[in-house]
């Protein structure tokens, strides 16, 4: 049987992102983590604008989601999180302390090396997509995903987790793979894709991912329709 808590653990989200943020909102590794180990959390919705206010920014100074409380304890950043509820409790940690630093690598590898160019390419697509530097910057940005992915693809083989058995090294891996799923670079990589595809088909993804969208029941900010109409118009003068 997992370890229960001792305190409640509650965590932040939004309760409103537009559809093509919706499922990739960093509280669902966090959720993912705590359903892989079993724990059971409440979640603290913030509407749009409110995470930017003092009583957010004095849990997560960078005014963003999520965090994570745990009695006197409060986190912030998925990776920091996840590697504490990984530690804390049993089920996506090796107990060697070789397969410890390994799982912490990839870990790392995901949020340091993978992460930065996928999300310039979600910079570059959407954030500032109708800026005039943005088209230019992407076929660039495209080579250095692909020069990851194959770095990953040769590392992986024909292994079924990077770290041997699925640890939160794993789980931080396949939560940044999922990014550009269905964008036709991971899915150059067969063994990437059936290594997302082996990851998002865990239950424990599955409950997390249920629970993330249960939650969107917010309305958006004023002005978004008139931006997501800009963007929209710009996506399509990029392909």
């Amino acid at each position: 049987m997992p370890v229960r808590a001792d305190a409640p653990i509650t965590i932040t989200a939004f309760d409103w992102v537009p559809d093509f943020a919706r499922g990739q909102v960093r509280d669902l590794r966090v959720r993912w983590a705590l359903e892989e180990v079993g724990q059971d959390y409440a979640v603290r919705c913030l509407p749009q604008g409110r995470q930017k206010e003092p009583a957010h920014r004095a849990l997560q100074p960078f005014g963003q989601v999520p965090t994570y409380e745990e009695g006197d304890l409060t986190l912030f950043e998925s990776g920091a999180i996840v590697w504490h509820i990984a530690e804390r409790f049993p089920g996506l940690m090796p107990e060697d302390p070789a397969g410890r630093a390994r799982a912490l690598e990839w870990l790392i590898a995901a949020l340091n090396t993978l992460e930065p160019p996928i999300m310039d390419r979600s910079i570059a697509t959407i954030f500032e997509a109708t800026e005039p530097w943005s088209a230019p910057r992407l076929p660039g940005i495209d080579m250095r995903i692909a020069e990851r992915l194959q770095e990953a693809s040769d590392r992986l083989g024909a292994a079924e987790w990077f770290t041997g058995r699925f640890t939160a090294g794993d789980l931080m891996m396949v939560s940044v793979l999922r990014i550009i799923e269905g964008d036709g670079l991971v899915e150059t990589f067969s063994n990437l894709a059936d290594y997302v595809a082996r990851g998002t088909g865990r239950p424990a993804f599955q409950r997390a991912l249920a629970a993330q969208m249960a939650g969107f029941t917010g309305d958006p900010p004023p002005g978004f329709d008139e931006w997501m109409a800009q963007l929209q118009a710009k996506q399509g003068e990029m392909k």
